[in-house]
Order: structure tokens, then sequence, then C-alpha cells
């Protein structure tokens, strides 16, 4: 059949069963949004605040359902907003497919109007891009970028469309979504090794991170380490996967991390690494990184081996197949003594403590598991708010916690939110939990969520400072509190009904109860204005070039 490129970007976007999607329109799109009109009972598009808003929004239904989010957005500005979303992807590994107008063909190079060089910006955080220039290429490459996105190590894709091409026809022969690509097996022999490894070893430690998620391969890495009877630690991408409280669970490792488990890595003879990339905030000290251990790597993507942490095995391949293939290789051994080990530093850890009345930030993420139940989803933006989430949300359910891990993008909660909730659907209970720092980047999507009667619950902890920055400052700086002291007077019960939505201040756990309660029995969107004290910190904290030695007295 012949169609515009417009109608094709369409079709293809439905032939990949693609129902949802984020963007913004302008000029240069405006051939795409005429083709989304015309189908429009086949794909639903949510108008962001802001393409920024979008590319997040994207990110979180990714997230949230492990399909390929999709984003749209006009050349020039409308493109390079969507540039912090795709990079935040980036580094979580992400599947989303972002597409981006263009003004037409015969201005490109001429500096036109809204004209930017999209695919030479986006190359460092794109896992690939594509600029289209022949109409006639435009459904293979849209069908080649889902593909990709989707595939081994997961990943947003770029396609760069101008405006003549939207407008040109050609003939379109639809076909059947793809399969992604099968994934790289693992080595058998090589999972023989490992097996031998473990059972040689006294003191093990797993540590995994988001890659087990992205590979749908939390059930295989429960039955492992339940057979194996080996404890387990994760990185805040990891969330979820072991239940809080478990025997096995020593909590999230690293500079946030518990001191249970950053001891017991400290002190492992075989750490079994599995779909983690050993960042900064993990490895603090590469060269002083489980030093007493031998380091078995698991990872789809064969580049992160000793690319921070040097390993004694490496095994490529899909986590899920190599968990599998591990189980029947590993018989549970008596490591009593280790356990008896890590059950002590475990009674010697960090645990805050609660004063009556008092709104503590820990108390607040109790109340929300407490009264949102775990098939609740947390997201967060970046500051304070996100690792006092991280520590005490107690997920036990992967894609139950969404936060931007490698990036770090402050304003990266709302839009997340938004998608989430698209993804999951009406009776989904979506929590997202910011700072002020944070929320005052991102409380713009609140039209977003107003307009599409979505019900996301914003928990705000107030302490009216940028929390995390000031915590250093306090700690490395002498107290210079430069810049982060901007004492607004945001009245944010105001600003949340400006918007139309709800809003709640609650100063106390009982206050904080009932508003969360009243807002999640509520249609629509709801803000919750938690004030909490300024001097509040995130304990522990381990300065990158630090070792746990260094601050562990054994």
């Amino acid at each position: 059949m012949l169609l515009t490129g417009a109608e094709i970007i369409v079709e293809v976007l439905i032939e990949q069963g693609v129902t949802n999607l984020f963007g913004y329109p302008g000029g240069a799109a405006l051939n795409i949004y005429d083709a989304l009109y015309q189908r429009r009972d086949r794909i639903t598009h949510y108008l962001t605040a802001h393409e920024q808003g979008a590319s997040h929004a994207a990110d979180g239904y990714a997230r949230a359902t492990g399909k390929t989010g999709v984003c749209l957005a006009t050349s020039g500005p409308g493109a390079t907003n969507l540039v912090t979303g795709i990079a935040t992807a980036y580094l979580d590994s992400i599947p989303m497919v972002a597409i981006t107008a263009n003004v037409g063909t015969e201005l490109i190079g001429k500096d036109s109007f809204q004209e930017v060089f999209i695919t030479g910006i986006t190359t460092p955080i794109t896992k690939h891009n594509y600029a289209v220039r022949d109409i006639t290429r435009l459904a293979h490459t849209l069908r080649t970028a889902f593909r990709i996105a989707s595939s081994g190590r997961k990943g947003p894709v770029l396609v760069d469309i101008p405006k003549d091409i939207t407008a040109a026809t050609c003939e379109y022969t639809p076909e059947p979504p793809a399969a992604p690509e099968a994934p790289m097996q693992p080595d058998m022999q090589q999972l023989r090794q490992a097996a031998a490894l473990l059972a040689r070893s006294h003191r093990p430690v797993l540590c995994f991170g988001g890659g087990v998620i992205s590979a749908n391969a939390s059930r295989e890495l429960v039955e492992f380490v339940r057979k194996a009877h080996i404890p387990t630690c994760h990185t805040i991408m990891g969330t979820g996967v072991i239940g809080f409280g478990d025997e096995l669970d020593l909590g999230m490792i690293g500079m946030h991390g518990s001191m249970v488990a950053n001891t017991a890595i400290d002190q492992a003879d075989l750490l079994l690494a599995v779909g983690t990339r050993f960042s900064d905030r993990v490895a603090l000290k590469t060269d002083a990184f489980a030093p007493k251990a031998q380091v078995v790597h698991f990872d789809i993507d064969p580049s992160e081996f000793d690319k921070n942490v040097p390993s004694s095995l490496a095994v490529a391949g899909d986590l899920k197949a190599a968990l599998t293939g591990l189980l029947p290789l590993v018989e549970p051994r008596d490591r009593s003594g280790w356990q008896e080990k890590i059950e002590l530093w475990r009674e010697r850890d960090y645990y805050p403590t609660s004063e009556p009345g008092v709104l503590h930030p820990h108390t607040i993420m109790e109340i929300i598991g407490q009264e949102a139940g775990e098939d609740a989803v947390v997201v967060t933006d970046v500051g304070q708010h996100q690792i006092w989430a991280a520590q005490y949300c107690k997920k036990t359910k992967p894609r139950g916690f969404i936060t931007s891990g490698g990036l770090g993008t402050m304003g990266f909660g709302y839009g997340a939110a938004i998608g989430a909730k698209v993804a999951l659907g009406e009776s989904a209970k979506v929590i997202h939990v910011t700072g002020d720092g944070s929320f005052h980047m991102n409380m713009n999507e609140a039209c977003t969520a107003v307009s599409n009667n979505l019900q996301v619950i914003t928990v705000l902890m107030d302490n009216r400072v940028l929390g995390m920055v000031r915590q250093w400052q306090t700690s490395f700086y002498d107290s210079h509190y430069m810049c982060t002291e901007p004492e607004r007077k945001s009245d944010y019960v105001k600003i949340a009904e400006g918007f139309g939505a709800r809003g709640f201040r609650a100063g106390t756990p009982e206050q904080f109860r009932a508003a969360l309660d009243e807002a999640l029995r509520s249609e629509g969107p709801s803000w919750i204005v938690c004030p909490i004290d300024r001097e509040e910190r995130v304990l522990p904290m381990i300065p990158s070039g630090m070792t746990v030695q260094d601050i562990i007295l054994e």
C-alpha cells in the first residue's frame, strides 16, 4: 500500500506493539502528528509539559514493564530536550526508541530554523542512532531500532526523520514484529568452572545489579542463591529481586549501602557478580574492592569485564541462561561459620531510631510500605530521598523500584512515575518519592498527570535544602553551605491545587498516614508535603576513594 512517511512511522509503531507514546509537537513533526490523529484509536499519545518529561516517561514505562518505551519530539530544541532522558536510559540500559523530526533534507546543514545535528549530539548516549534520508529505508530503519533497543544489553536508539521524508510517499508492506536477537549463550565450561570455585569457597557473596531485572532473571537468581545458600547484596538498580529481610539479603552495597553488605564483600573469598558494572558508587576503591576474593563476573556485555574490577573468571552471556545453567551444578554447603559472622555484622549495622510524633525519612518509607502494599511501585528522583527510599522501601519484587542509578538525574521522577502509571494501568499504585530540590526541576509534569487523571502520588520530603550536596559540604567542606540553602518559599499545597491536583501537608506520622490513605482512595494526582529536618543524614556514607576497612573496626 502507498503511504506517506508519517503514516509509515505510525504503522510500524502499531506493528511493534506500541500502544502508548509520549511527546510534544512542533512544526517539523506535524506530519507525524497528523498521522497519529488518523490512528488515535490504536495509539494513545500523552502530551507532556516538556520533552524531557516525555523521555523520562518513556523510560519509566520501559522500567515498569520491560517493554520498549517510545518518545517523540520535533526538531531543534525539541530534540535536544530529550537528551538528558536518553542519557538516563543509556546509563541504566533501558530500552527506548526516541523519534525526532528534523527540518527538510534541503535545509540540513544550513543553520535553518530549529535545526540541530541530533544524531551527532546523541552518538555517545545511544546504543545506536539513525538519520533517515531515504523514505524507502524508513520502515526497515524503525524496525531495526526496536530490535536493537530490546536485544542484548538493552538501551535507547534514536531515529531522526526530516519533514520532507514524512511527507513523501512509498510502498509499505506490513511485517510481523521481529523477535529480539537471540541473546549470547554462556559457555558451559565456564559455568562449570564457576560452580567449582563456589564449591571450594568458604565465604562466598553474590552481588547483583539491574542486569538481572533487565534479563528477566529474577526468579532464576532467587532459585540459585536459595539452593546454594549464598548471602547476597545488590546495587541500587537491583532493588527488589531478593526479599527485604530474607536471611540471605545483606541489603544494598556501596557508598550508601549497609555496613554488613560492604563488610561481607571485604571479607569474602569468592564474589559472584551478576549483571553489575561495578560503578564508583559500588566499588568505591577499585584496587581494594573485594581484596580477598576471586571475582566471577557474569554479564551480557563483555565490555564490562575488567573495566572497573578485575575478574578471575568472566562469563559472557544471557543472565537467565547462565543462572539456569548453574543451578544443577551447585549443591548447598555448610558455611555456618560464615553465616554466623554475617549475623554478627548485621547486629552491628546502622539502623535509624524513631521518635514518637517525628516524621523521619525512614518513617515515611515504612508507612508507604504499610499503606500502599507490596505491589506499589516506588519511583524516585535523585538525592537524599532516593537513598532513603532504596534503604527503607522494603521492596521484594523486581520492577517495583524505579530510579536513575547511573546518570543520577534530578527531575527524573515525575515523568518516570507518569510513564509507569500509564504502563501499569488504573489499578496500579505508583508512589513518586522526591525532595524539594529535585521536585523544582520536574513539577511542571503535574499538568500531564492532571490532564490525564493519573493517580500518581507524590511524597515530597521537604528539608528546604539541596540535601545530599549539603551533607557533603557538612562532612568534607567545613560546612561551607554555598548554593545549597536556596530558602525557596514555594507553597507546594497551593501549587498542587493550582495545577488541579490535591495537596496535603503532613508534619507527623499520623498526619502522613491519613494523607496517604486519602490519596490512595482518590482519583488523579496528589502531593503530600512532608517537612523533615535539614540535619537528617543518609547513613552510612563511604566516600569514593575509601574502603570499608577505613571506617570499620573489626
